[in-house]
């Protein structure tokens, strides 16, 4: 039997594998850029978002996502993805959710963990406990 806090925390600890219209609505439709000119897409940011999603969580290759109907080729969704991915939108909808997490109180910040660039380490190498070995053939000398 499952309790509250049980399943609180699996679904802190899961990935998103698709995003309701409304959540992405809420939170993630204003950190995405769109372009300026050219032709507006033939389906909605939400379904190319829902298949970034999809492709990132099964793993499988770009050319290998099929839309519903052929709706749109796949080269569009990774497009939309490369693009979003280098103008900061993917960093302003991390930055909106660890907001929104610390303003709900759903971020614990009472241990934080240092990702290496402020921690303080020994210069230098210890001695390995294995000999190096050299993988190249040695060339003898004929006698």
């Amino acid at each position: 039997m499952k309790t509250e806090t049980n399943d609180k925390q699996l679904r802190y600890n899961e990935i998103p594998k698709q995003v309701s219209r409304k959540d992405f609505n809420k939170y993630i439709k204003h950190n995405l850029s769109k372009p300026k000119k050219g032709p507006k897409p033939k389906i909605s940011y939400y379904k190319i978002f829902n298949y970034i999603l999809y492709v990132l969580h099964t793993g499988i290759q770009w050319r290998q996502l099929r839309t519903r109907r052929n709706e749109l080729h796949w080269t569009n969704i990774y497009r939309r993805h490369n693009q979003w991915s280098k103008d900061g939108s993917y960093d302003n909808l991390f930055k909106a959710s660890v907001i929104h997490l610390k303003d709900t109180e759903q971020l614990d910040t009472s241990i934080i963990h240092g990702d290496g660039t402020n921690t303080v380490t020994k210069k230098g190498e210890l001695e390995s406990a294995i000999q190096d070995t050299n993988t190249r053939k040695e060339i003898r000398n004929s006698p």
